[in-house]
């Protein structure tokens, strides 16, 4: 299935299990193998934040500009040297974009490790492009050079963009529910590790009076790519992708090499049936198509791929990137700063990027992740008011001339702005928008919506890297106040529509959704007050909502599902255990019949309805509007 060429040796390779011994990958196996994997991802992402470090040290710097005379800035209200800026820094973006849309389409038969190690593929052979170009300034180069530089930097971004469409999957399909969060936020933070390595690297290379100063920078991205390619050959596939595409014996063994246990291991087993049931529920009518993320009702696709999406464009376009990307030729254009102090100030403010970014880690599950939302866009809209407010016409000095006290004092609040920014950014909306779409959106449609998530984080990216520097040179300092606006319109959308999935599995937030849809309230709300659940309980629920959409026959009691026209199904919480069944239904008469085809009166179910944490819940809120 897929690209044939591409796959990976082991994928399905014979069980040497048999015997009883440890399943292994790459000779590991439990927390090692999952560090494992967790740190081959976080050296995919670690290459997306060197690229995206890269360039502000690159963009302006005395040799890049001598390579490529369109590039240079005569004075910070040069519109069109700073449109040719952003279009040479945006262009990653766009190759990104259609990396991810080839993920969208791809990636299901391809499969989560052949797409990271095509992605990866792509990113060597880009970056080779890239570095090689010789432009107009150069004794050997014309504009072709030029023009290679852009179709380098366009081919790099299609392998990232295949990359981090694909990642945040394999690591969140190869995690349990209690470390989902942290592990994929480990990963998701270490592109601030890579912007540091990036602006450092910049920096040390400034002193060097040669091309090498912006050639060896962009080279070094195949380190990177190299690392990724080698470690995703010897990991596992994602066990839950291998299930879905009939790999029931490799899927097991990837199962038991997780877990730390042998194949033929009860929990082992228990585990991956657990998995493959939930699948095979989503599979029992028809195949997964493309237009099932179209779909609304129980299963809520098209409402969790938006909500998901939104993360990364809110993400994008609460100002991020003009930092990252920009902040150099801030502190020296808009902040009146030396072109040396601007360069170890950059610095600084990535290590400042890093410490915070790594804080994430521990915060996303102690906190939540709807919290972290909250606060890091409180903190973001005060950092850029704070920007905005040193920045205002006047407050501001122009590079060259000297500056009055009032000015370098102003000149020290915004850059304290930018800094306490990127703190906050690093700390919350960093990994956040690469694990909840991970998390948010159910299997079937998993791949198709990180995609869309990844495609939605380019093309917005795009839009600010591409008119940050026009903005900044026609407007100003109202670029920030436009990026502090923006965070103030976050807050609502993220209170209504952005619901708790800490310490859920994967599984159970399906019925979270299906229940929110079943009794008319806003997911936020059920997230809040649904106890965690257990697995006996995910499945029942999960049967009696029929959430997959294999509704039984009326006449066929052994079909999947509650029957269709059944009435409204049973929405208490059902036992722990299956041993406690029996034990409620004594007690409870009538309980395992509510939801089925009870003839039964309104007042004679309500009666006979043992009242739980949701159904006191419901009739306390009013339907959501």
């Amino acid at each position: 299935m897929g690209i044939s060429i591409m796959a990976p040796s082991n994928e399905k390779a014979a069980i040497h299990n048999a015997n009883g011994d440890l399943a292994k990958f790459g000779g590991l196996n439990g927390t090692p193998l999952l560090i494992a994997i967790v740190g081959i991802a976080t050296c995919g992402f670690s290459l997306f934040g060197y690229d995206q470090g890269l360039m502000s040290g690159i963009i302006a710097s005395h040799q890049f500009n001598t390579e490529f005379p369109a590039t240079k800035q005569n004075g910070a209200d040069d519109v069109h040297a700073g449109t040719v800026q952003g279009t040479v820094t945006s262009c990653y973006e766009v190759g990104c974009f259609f990396g991810a849309l080839f993920a969208y389409f791809a990636g299901e038969s391809m499969g989560r490790r052949r797409m990271m190690m095509l992605g990866g593929i792509i990113m060597v052979i880009g970056t080779i492009i890239t570095c090689s170009a010789f432009g107009p300034g150069s004794p050997n180069g014309n504009v072709g050079g030029f023009v290679q530089f852009f179709v380098g930097r366009v081919m790099t971004g299609v392998g990232n963009g295949a990359n981090t469409a694909t990642i945040p999957s394999w690591v969140a399909e190869s995690s349990k529910a209690h470390n989902r969060g942290f592990l994929i936020c480990m990963e998701a933070s270490t592109v601030a590790v890579g912007t540091v390595i990036a602006y450092w690297m910049d920096f040390g290379l400034s002193y060097v009076n040669s091309s090498v100063s912006w050639r060896f920078p962009i080279a070094f991205q195949i380190i990177f790519a190299l690392i990724l390619i080698g470690g995703v050959s010897v990991l596992p596939e994602s066990p839950r992708w291998l299930m879905a595409h009939g790999h029931d014996e490799e899927a097991l063994r990837v199962v038991a090499a997780l877990g730390g246990n042998k194949p033929t291991d009860e929990i082992s087993i228990i585990e991956k049936n657990r998995i493959s049931d939930a699948i095979a529920a989503q599979q029992s009518v028809a195949a997964s198509r493309k237009s099932d993320i179209l779909k609304g009702g129980k299963q809520q696709h098209l409402r969790r791929a938006l909500v998901g999406a939104s993360t990364q464009l809110f993400q994008q376009i609460g100002g991020c990137n003009a930092v990252i990307y920009y902040s150099t030729i801030l502190f020296e254009n808009q902040i009146g700063l030396e072109t040396r102090l601007s360069l170890i100030l950059g610095g600084v403010l990535s290590i400042i990027y890093a410490i915070f970014a790594l804080t994430s880690f521990f915060l996303v599950e102690k906190v939540g992740r709807r919290k972290l939302f909250l606060i890091g866009t409180f903190g973001q809209g005060a950092a850029m008011f704070i920007t905005f407010g040193c920045l205002m016409p006047g407050q501001g000095t122009p590079t060259g001339v000297t500056k009055s006290h009032s000015a370098i004092q102003s000149a020290k609040g915004a850059a304290f702005g930018l800094y306490l920014f990127i703190a906050f950014f690093g700390a919350t909306w960093l990994p956040l928008p690469w694990l909840y779409p991970a998390e948010l959106n159910s299997m079937s449609v998993r791949t198709e919506a990180n995609a869309i998530s990844t495609m939605t984080n380019w093309i917005s990216n795009f839009l600010v890297v591409q008119v940050l520097p026009t903005m900044t040179a026609s407007i100003g300092a109202y670029t920030f106040l436009l990026f502090a606006l923006a965070n103030c319109i976050f807050v609502p959308f993220i209170w209504f529509f952005y619901p708790e999935t800490s310490g859920r599995t994967l599984e159970e937030l399906d019925v979270v959704f299906a229940h929110a849809h079943i009794v008319k309230r806003r997911p936020t709300i059920i997230a809040d007050e649904l106890p965690k659940l257990t697995d006996h309980q995910i499945q029942t629920m999960t049967e009696r909502y029929d959430i997959h959409g294999g509704a039984a026959d009326v006449e066929n009691g052994a079909s999947y599902g509650a029957a269709e026209g059944a009435g409204q199904p049973d929405t208490t919480l059902p036992p722990a255990a299956p041993d406690a069944y029996n034990k409620a239904e004594a007690t409870n008469t009538g309980l395992g019949a509510r939801g089925r085809n009870d003839s039964a009166d309104a007042d004679s179910e309500n009666r006979t309805r043992v009242p739980t944490p949701i159904d006191t819940a419901t009739e306390k809120q009013p339907p959501a509007q």
